[in-house]
This record gives structure tokens, sequence and C-alpha cells, in this order.
């Protein structure tokens, strides 16, 4: 089953470290935030973003482009 989320992040899905993310911005595993994606949570069941949840996704890919921009403008 693929979450709103997952389908709305697919361009980046095979570009940016979901472990990373998930461990520099959530302090959680990485398969927590693959959980969160597929919207399965480990026991099967239906899972998905809080709002707070998303709110720090937006913030977290907000970041990595701000620095993915710097890095360019270092160019």
């Amino acid at each position: 089953m693929e979450t709103d989320v997952k389908k709305q992040l697919a361009p980046l899905l095979g570009i940016i470290s979901w472990a990373e993310v998930s461990r520099n911005y959530f302090g959680k595993s990485s398969s927590w935030l693959y959980h969160k994606l597929n919207g399965i949570d480990g026991n099967g069941k239906p899972t998905s973003f809080d709002e707070e949840e998303r709110a720090r996704l937006k913030e977290a890919l907000l970041d990595l482009s701000d620095k993915i921009a710097s890095s360019a403008n270092l160019l």
C-alpha cells in the first residue's frame, strides 16, 4: 500500500538517503521511516505520518534543499 507522502516524494526516493533523514531529523531508525512511507508498520498494521511528522519531514527536505543549493553555489 503506497501512501500519499510516498507518491509525492517519488522523484526523490532513489536520490536521498532516507536512513540519514530518519536518524538526523527524527532520531528514529530507518525502518521507522520506511514503514511510514509504505503505510504499514512492523506488525502489518496501517500507519501514516501525523501532522507533526509531516511538518518535520517538510523541514528536513527544505534543510536538505538549502544545503544542496549552498554547495552548488560554491561551484
